[in-house]
């Protein structure tokens, strides 16, 4: 089945499980293509924006281009709007909602 089918079917569906509840659509991560022809997993994408976010410099934060940069330079090709989709999914408020004036 190709994944747009499969995304579209397991949307709005819920499994319970002994770990609690979670939409169908998080087992079914999709990947993004490293440089080598080799593929990695949408969620270990999240977790590197989520550490690099979390190790900025609060009176500077980095903006989504400066995380897709910083990410390809560790061979991960992601679009900057892709940036901005997974950190928002994880929460996290723009560069300048994050910024932090001392």
């Amino acid at each position: 089945m190709h994944e747009s089918t499969i995304s579209r079917v397991t949307t709005n569906k819920y499994m319970h499980t002994p770990q609690g509840i979670f939409e169908m659509k998080y087992f079914f991560n999709s990947a993004i293509s490293v440089s080598g022809g080799d593929f990695i997993a949408s969620e270990s994408v999240k977790r590197k924006i989520k550490e690099l976010i979390e190790a900025e410099d609060p009176r500077k934060p980095l903006s989504d281009q400066t995380l897709a940069e910083m990410l390809a330079t560790g061979n991960i090709n992601i679009a900057r709007r892709t940036v901005t989709k997974y950190r928002e999914m994880l929460r996290i408020g723009s560069s300048s909602e994050r910024k932090r004036l001392f």
